[in-house]
């Protein structure tokens, strides 16, 4: 197994990037478990944050590392919230909590009629802190934002997350079907294609 260290200490990511990266032959380690600090995310796009997170968990680990920046865009509030999902409510003076964050999306949609939104991710992985060949992926996954929210798996958004096509929000979905096809399931695998059977030394940028 090659080690990799996952620049989030957000349990729910843990737990999907290890069920999903397993079968590629990686370990994922947690960087709080290094004692790696968060970095900062200053940026407003999803890629430019993912990869300072990278470039800063493998610079304090020594080892090759994988980040992700992803949340969900809303149609009607032009893109919000973006970057800042997960700090969507702390931004307008509440409480940072998934809760928070569900009510305070719904109260800005309320009156408006189009409810299309997606979960983007966009996934960077270095082999090492300065790696000029940075690997980075992206997925989408369309949906429609609900007020009520419905099923109990998941996290962030996942319970007001409603996938038209199945009729389920994303919390609904087993966490089996949610790791075969939300927006890291498909970010990961543009990424694991690309590392091929070779594995991340040969992967090509």
């Amino acid at each position: 197994m090659q080690r990799l260290v996952l620049a989030s200490n957000n349990a729910g990511k843990l737990k999907e990037f290890s069920a999903l990266l397993a079968p590629y032959g990686f370990d994922v380690v947690p960087q709080g478990q290094l004692g790696i600090p968060e970095a900062e995310e200053p940026h407003v796009t999803f890629v430019e944050n993912a990869l300072a997170k990278a470039r800063h968990a493998s610079r304090l680990s020594g080892l090759p590392a994988l980040a992700d920046d992803s949340g969900i865009c809303v149609d009607a509030l032009d893109g919000a919230p973006g970057v800042y999902s997960a700090r969507y409510a702390q931004l307008a003076g509440k409480e940072k909590s998934d809760a928070a964050n569900n009510a305070h999306l719904v109260s800005q949609l309320a009156g408006k009629l189009n409810r299309g939104a997606q979960y983007h991710c966009v996934l960077v992985l270095v082999r090492h802190a300065d790696d000029p060949r940075p690997l980075i992926s992206e997925g989408s996954w369309a949906g429609e934002v609900v007020d009520t929210p419905r099923g109990t798996g998941g996290f962030g958004y996942d319970a007001h997350f409603l996938l038209p096509e199945l009729g389920r929000t994303a919390a609904e979905l087993s966490a089996e079907d949610k790791n075969r096809i939300s927006h890291r399931a498909l970010a990961l695998a543009a990424l694991t294609e690309r590392l091929g059977k070779n594995g991340l030394q040969a992967a090509q940028p």
